[in-house]
């Protein structure tokens, strides 16, 4: 999950047009561990743990050591995948909510975004050694760059999305197969806390940067629901080129319902997001210029879904908050 840039304004002239950007009206918007835990909300709890976990929806292999890795080594699938025909399926399922709640799909409908306060459980997945152990300032730094990021504060490009962010505990556990991302089904589980609307971010040491659920796989998987994010991705931290927090934004806009500014390719269909012009490809860097698609606009390389470095990414578009709103009445709300 990785991103940046400068963007341009093609909302109007997008191909995309013809298949999203249904504007609709939106409303604004525990359970405890089971594991063998004691957790504190400020300081680091010392959880003892001897369990295990594993199972991916959002993956993208992330550098173990400080050293940069080539982009072929950084990037994997990032996430579970999504056909064309699951894609419509999800987009039908979620105008049938929006309309059994009220919302209606007419683009002559005002918008009324939703907004939250999503309170975020971390869960630090140490090894009995201690390693992956991250200080409450990189936790702390991690909340005001997603608050950052989804405020739109980045760019003049940038929309605010309207949702926020606040710790609400941190977790430590001391287990080697947690730690490792191993027997993940299971350790998520047994830790997460919260409802629909908590996010849950375990961070492990893995192969990878990040993994993420999706909103409307929540009801049937409810106790894996949230995020996995490689430890040394937070501000601070030691993976060169995405140190700077922004994995997990782009791991939190899939949890919200966004897909990769690339999703199917060179296609009209795409991501679904009328303003982030079609991609036929994930972006290496950060490329000023780049075009892999023949549909109109350069590639939204500074975009948080695109694969770009975390100092390239720079905004959510006005159509994705939109998206999320509408993800977040649907699923979440």
């Amino acid at each position: 999950m990785l991103r940046k840039a400068i963007e341009r304004d093609h909302a109007s002239t997008h191909s995309k047009d013809s298949y999203m950007t249904r504007l609709r009206t939106h409303a604004a918007a525990v359970l405890g561990a089971t594991a063998l835990a004691i957790s504190v909300s400020a300081a680091p709890a010392q959880a003892m743990n001897r369990s295990d976990g594993g199972q991916r929806e959002c993956i993208r292999p992330a550098a173990t050591s400080a050293a940069a890795r080539s982009e072929a080594a950084i990037r994997g699938q990032d996430t579970r995948e999504v056909s064309l025909r699951e894609q419509r399926a999800i987009a039908l399922r979620t105008d049938r909510i929006l309309a059994r709640k009220g919302y209606f799909t007419t683009a002559e409908t005002t918008t009324t975004l939703a907004s939250a306060n999503i309170p975020v459980y971390v869960h630090v997945m140490r090894d009995s050694a201690g390693n992956g152990n991250v200080t409450d300032q990189q936790i702390a730094d991690q909340i005001a760059e997603l608050n950052q990021d989804f405020g739109g504060q980045e760019s003049t490009a940038a929309a605010n999305t309207g949702f926020t962010f606040y710790l609400a505990k941190r977790t430590d556990y001391f287990n080697n197969q947690w730690h490792q991302d191993k027997q993940s089904t299971t350790y998520r589980a047994k830790t997460r806390l919260g409802g629909a609307n908590a996010l849950n971010i375990w961070l492990v040491d893995f192969r990878y940067l990040g993994i993420a659920t999706f909103p409307w796989d929540y009801a049937a998987n409810p106790r894996i629901d949230g995020i996995r994010v490689h430890y040394d991705s937070l501000p601070g931290g030691g993976i060169a080129n995405y140190n700077q927090g922004k994995t997990a934004a782009h791991e939190a806009g899939h949890w919200f319902g966004l897909y990769h500014t690339f999703q199917g390719g060179c296609t009209a269909t795409n991501d679904e997001v009328a303003d982030t012009p079609a991609q036929g490809s994930s972006t290496n860097g950060c490329p000023a210029g780049r075009d892999s698609c023949s549909l109109p606009g350069l590639d939204p390389i500074h975009n948080y879904m695109d694969y770009s470095y975390d100092n390239c990414y720079n905004q959510f578009t006005p159509n994705q908050s939109s998206r999320i709103s509408q993800m977040w009445t649907a699923y979440r709300a």
